[in-house]
Formats: structure tokens, sequence, C-alpha cells
């Protein structure tokens, strides 16, 4: 079997969807740079990054269902040509001065909507042009891919927001013609054929659900990711808190998320040696009870930037369960299922996440940060628990065998 390296259609969109996460990056926050800068208004700011969030989150469901509906590739390249528009009319609105808060809400909307879009399509087509033994090592490279957009994006968003305020803006537009390039260019189909008429959109969505419920892997799947991350974030975010109630300096307080961003890219590239040395169901225990372990030593450093090393610690040990625990939800969900199931998965992982800023505010007023990093080490126990007594995780074969034919 060839190297994943050598597969020529999962390192087109790889390849693709790296400069289109980069582009993202940038303007992820060149965006609330923009808002302060026509409004002066923090709270503003703010109003669009929610009004995001909450919109990726109700466009979840219904995109799983799109995803084994539509055609994957004219649907991505749909919401490419949405996304590559949207930011060519906000870089011309701000180069001429006419970038008011209502047009940057509806490019805001309009990218969260296709992004949550295209992204369950992308994942939900991996499985096409990855043989079930690669899928966990495809996985953990586009874990590589989120954190490293993630960790250079930022900065540079930056750097070209100060150059001019609409060069951000037009980078991200030609990240997403890069990524219409790259689907284009893919010359495997991107779903199996459907031999069947697809059910209506209620049917369709009630059908994921029920696989997902009445499979014992991936109801462990649930119980396992949604408590991580919630969890990370809210540790993360909970350092942050505690640093700036410390009067400890910006500048430092900005390296804790380098720090952990730079340990999930090392995780990453880690993980498929991890793989290797451990079968997957002793590799997902030993990750979620290392990473409850080193939250607690968290708890004892919260005063000082050194409470990231250990939360950089769990996240260097993320993309290798995500890739075991992703990797074989890939290779067990039928083709036809694929989009929906990772739907309802990431939507009660991410609505787990977005919760943690809130809450970990709130326990902290309360308790004082060790007490609620504390609280969030044992949302990890919770997984571990999960990780060791669960059927569905006991069970697992190689992932040769559990893939459908």
């Amino acid at each position: 079997m060839t190297t994943l390296w050598r597969n020529r259609e999962f390192n087109l969109l790889w390849s693709s969807q790296s400069l289109s996460d980069l582009g993202s990056a940038i303007a992820q926050l060149a965006l609330p740079l923009l808002v302060l800068e026509q409004t002066g208004s923090p709270v503003a700011a703010g109003a669009v990054g929610t009004t995001a969030l909450v919109v990726k989150l109700a466009v979840r469901l219904p995109a799983g269902v799109l995803a084994d509906r539509a055609d994957r590739r004219r649907t991505m390249l749909a919401c490419d040509v949405i996304r590559l528009v949207a930011f060519l009319m906000l870089a011309a609105a701000v180069a001429a001065g006419r970038a008011g808060l209502d047009v940057i809400i509806v490019v805001a909307v309009l990218d969260a909507s296709c992004t949550a879009l295209f992204n369950t399509i992308e994942l939900a087509s991996v499985r096409s042009i990855v043989p079930p033994a690669q899928l966990p090592a495809a996985v953990a490279r586009n874990e590589a891919r989120s954190y490293g957009t993630s960790l250079a994006g930022p900065p540079l968003g930056g750097l070209l927001f100060g150059v001019t305020h609409a060069l951000p803006f037009l980078g991200n537009a030609v990240s997403y013609l890069a990524s219409f390039a790259g689907v284009l260019l893919i010359r495997r189909p991107l779903q199996a054929e459907r031999v069947e008429r697809p059910p209506g959109h209620a049917a369709a969505l009630a059908e994921g659900l029920r696989f997902v419920f009445g499979n014992p892997f991936l109801r462990a799947v649930l119980i396992i990711a949604a408590p991580l991350n919630f969890a990370l974030n809210g540790a993360i975010f909970t350092i942050i808190v505690t640093l700036q109630r410390h009067g400890v300096q910006p500048g430092v307080i900005g390296l804790t998320e380098t720090i952990v961003g730079v340990g999930g890219l090392t995780g990453a590239f880690v993980a498929p040696t991890l793989q290797r040395w451990l079968p997957f169901t002793r590799l997902i225990r030993f990750i979620c009870w290392a990473a409850a372990g080193v939250l607690v030593a968290s708890a004892w450093l919260t005063a000082s930037i050194a409470a990231a090393i250990p939360v950089a610690l769990a996240v260097f040990l993320g993309p290798s369960c995500n890739a075991a625990l992703f990797g074989y939800q890939a290779a067990i969900t039928p083709d036809h299922l694929q989009g929906r199931v990772l739907s309802v998965i990431f939507l009660a992982a991410m609505s787990a996440s977005a919760a943690a800023p809130l809450l970990s505010g709130v326990f902290v007023a309360r308790w004082g940060s060790p007490r609620t990093i504390l609280i969030f080490a044992a949302s990890v126990a919770v997984a571990a628990l999960t990780a060791t007594l669960a059927a569905g995780i006991r069970t697992m074969r190689p992932i040769e065998e559990a893939a459908p034919t």
C-alpha cells in the first residue's frame, strides 16, 4: 500500500485546505479588529464572533444531512464561490470606507454557514479517497494542518491589517480560490454511488441520529469527545483569566495559547508513532487518563504561565486520541451516513467547548482558579472512565476488519 504522502487526491485536498484554513485564521483576527476600528465597541466585536459561532452550531446538523444527500464536490465548490465573493465584497467595502457593522455581520454569517457545511463534507469525503488503514494517519495530518494554521494565521492577520485594512480579507478570498482549485482537480468521486433515493431531510437526520446512538462505539465517542473539548477549552480560558487578574503583561498571556498550540502541532506529528506503539483501545485509555493527570498538575500552577505547560501536554495527546477515534469512526460508518454522524459528534463537542469559557468565569469567581481546573480535570476523568469501561471501546477491532465492504 502506497504511503499517504503519495495519495494525490488526499494531498490535493489537504494542501488546498491548508491555504484555506490559513486565510480563515487571518480573517478571524482581522474581523474583530475591523469592528473595533469602525465602532470602537468591544461589545460589537464580541457580538460578531458570537454570531458566527451560533450560526456554525445551528448549521451543523443540516450540514450533515446535505453532506450525505447532495453531490459533495459541487457543494464544496459552491461554498468556496460564496465565501470568495463575500470576502471580495468585504475587501472592496473596506477599501472604499463603506464596511459598516451590517456588512461585516452578513459576511461573517455567510462564512460561518458555508464553512460548517464545507468542513463536514470534507471530512465525510476522506473515506472515499483514503484506504481504511490510513484513515487515522489522515486525521492526524488534518490535526497538524489545523494547529499549524491557527499558530501562523493570527500574527499574519495582524501584520496584513497593519499594512492596509482590506488586505487580510483579500487574502482570505484568495485562499478560497486555492480551495476551489484543489477540489476541482480531485479526480476520484468524493462519495460512493447512491443506489437508493435518499430520504427527506427530517427522515435523513433521524436516520443519522439512530445510527449514532445505536452504535456502542459512537455513543462512547460522544461521551469522550464532549468532556475533553469542554475541559481543555475551559482550562485555557481559566489560565488566561487568572494571569490577567495577577497583572501579567498581555504579551506574556498571549504566550499561553502559543505554548498550547505548539503542543497540539507537535502531538499531530507524533500521533502516527503512538498509533504504531499501542493498540487503539489502550492508546485512547492512556491518553484520557494522562490528560486528567496533567490537568490536576496544572491546578497548582495557575498563578504563572507555567500552568500552560501541563495543558500543552494534554493538548499534545489530543491529536493521537482524535486520530484513533475519528479514524475508526470513518472506517465503521457507511459512506452515505458519514456527514450525519460527523455532524452529531461535532455538535456535541462544539456545544460543550462553547460553554466552557462562560462556566470557567463563573467557577473562578465562586471557587478560585485551582478548584476550577480540578473541575475540568474531573470532566476529563469522565472521558477516561468511558474509555476504560465502555463496551464500544473495549470491543474495537483492527481498523481493516472493522471497515464495512
